[in-house]
């Protein structure tokens, strides 16, 4: 068997169906925004929930990032991935800037879970490369990368409780509250995400020290049913990027027909 046909057969498929499946609520809840709120009607009310952003939100949110830290344990070359994603950011940002300047549409984004992830990346590089001069023992480093995962997430939980504002948009990616910051479309601090992703990699580095799948005995049913799931989670970056304005543009010309119809 070829090397590439092993790493086929090894891929951890569930990653890509787990990542998928979140990148799919949200790209369902996206579109259900710009129906609500950009187009007008009167439909998909449970963004008004509280039910939804206190449960379903944050499970999209902990599914993607957290697999996203694990897949990072099974990266070659996390540098390298970082890199792609912090152009990613960027050009979603300076993209995001001329759109609301120029064209009048809201839709500004300076630091989401792109930007997030781009800095999980970064810093478990980061780890690996201080581990690996050290020579570190692996067990040491998930205890530490584990107490600091979840010190960052009870911070980041109660970091809204803190009597605390600041017009330095340089403490925006921590979470702070800023004065005088323009709206955002979207937005996801470090904390307390970064500290989902931390322990994404540690579950990593737990489960998949093989880098091979745990579920290698699936039936050709399974096969079939998760594979365009898997397509999704394999390519999320690039169907991240292009699917607000493709779904707004789709919108927009049913919306469009639908008025003239009237």
């Amino acid at each position: 068997m070829s090397a590439k046909k092993t790493m086929a057969k090894d891929r951890a498929w569930e990653l890509d169906f787990l990542r998928g499946i979140a990148l799919i609520m949200m790209l369902f809840m996206h579109m259900s925004w710009d129906v609500r709120y950009e187009f007008g009607a009167d439909l998909f009310s449970y963004l008004e929930k509280d039910w939804f952003w206190s449960f379903v939100h944050p499970i999209i949110v902990v599914l993607f990032v957290s697999v996203s830290g694990i897949c990072c344990t099974l990266s070659r070359n996390n540098v390298k991935r970082g890199l792609k994603l912090l152009g990613a950011s960027l050009v979603l940002t300076l993209v995001t800037f001329l759109i609301t300047k120029f064209a009048g549409i809201e839709c500004l984004i300076i630091f989401n879970v792109l930007a997030v992830l781009t800095c999980g990346v970064f810093l478990y590089a980061l780890i690996s490369f201080i581990e690996k001069k050290t020579k570190a023992k692996a067990n040491a480093v998930n205890l530490i990368m584990g107490l600091v995962g979840l010190y960052i997430v009870i911070c980041g939980c109660n970091i809204g409780y803190m009597d605390y504002c600041t017009d330095n948009l340089l403490f925006l990616p921590i979470g702070f509250e800023i004065s005088g910051a323009p709206w955002m479309a979207d937005y996801m601090p470090l904390f307390p995400w970064l500290g989902v992703f931390l322990i994404g990699c540690v579950i990593g580095r737990i489960c998949y020290k093989d880098k091979k799948t745990l579920f290698a005995g699936r039936g050709k049913v399974m096969k079939a049913i998760a594979r365009p799931v898997e397509f999704i989670g394999r390519h999320s970056l690039i169907i991240y990027l292009v699917h607000q304005p493709l779904v707004y543009a789709i919108l927009f010309l049913i919306f469009m027909l639908i008025n003239g119809v009237r």
